[in-house]
């Protein structure tokens, strides 16, 4: 069997964020393993986020995001790491969303229907967000909006099935072993990338 293809896509504005060494975590752990990996860092492309006129009329997409659906195409297992703002992604990875996961490549409305076509089946997924609250608290009191968001609303909509998710919080005020137990787990999910 051939190595697994994974896409490791850090949505984190920062380069220097904790997201970033999550990130990197998992890449040693899946690079150790034997998978192929190809990153995307959301602050180092060069694209305007703004899906402009909606699906009523398509804009050209710029190199980056281009070579970015490129590698969506190629792998088999996408993993996402970034933090929650405001309940949900950096802004910035929400307009990456919006100006890649087009109709035609990630999906396709069918024509007198409310139903869709999913384009992307056939790959996984693992989201790993960064939240300064417990993730319990999260869960329990607010409902997790970033989860639905992501998970049933953007990947699952696509055909990305199954989608697991690793939330890790509190953050803020968290001391480096919390941090450094971290970094090991997700490194450990590397190397089964799932």
């Amino acid at each position: 069997m051939s190595a697994k293809k994974v896409l490791i896509i850090n949505g984190h504005p920062n380069a220097d964020s904790y997201n970033a060494a999550l990130a990197q975590a998992y890449k040693v752990g899946a690079v150790s393993s034997g998978a192929e990996v190809k990153e995307i860092h959301i602050n180092k492309l060069n694209f305007n986020p703004n899906l402009a006129f909606g699906y009523q009329k398509r804009v050209e997409l710029e190199p980056d995001l281009l070579d970015a659906q490129d590698k969506i195409r190629w792998a088999d297992h996408l993993v996402w790491v970034y933090p929650i703002w405001w309940g949900g992604m950096p802004a910035l990875l929400k307009g990456f969303i919006d100006r890649t996961f087009l109709p035609g490549f990630a999906f396709q409305k069918r024509e007198n229907s409310v139903w869709w076509d999913k384009l992307l089946t056939g790959k996984t997924a693992r989201i790993i967000y960064t939240l300064d609250q417990p993730a319990w608290y999260f869960w329990l009191v607010n409902r997790r909006p970033a989860y639905w968001t992501m998970k049933k609303m953007t990947l699952e909509f696509c055909g990305i099935s199954p989608v697991r998710v690793t939330t890790i919080g509190p953050i803020r005020l968290s001391k480096d072993s919390f941090r450094q137990n971290w970094l090991n787990k997700i490194q450990r999910l590397g190397e089964t990338q799932n």
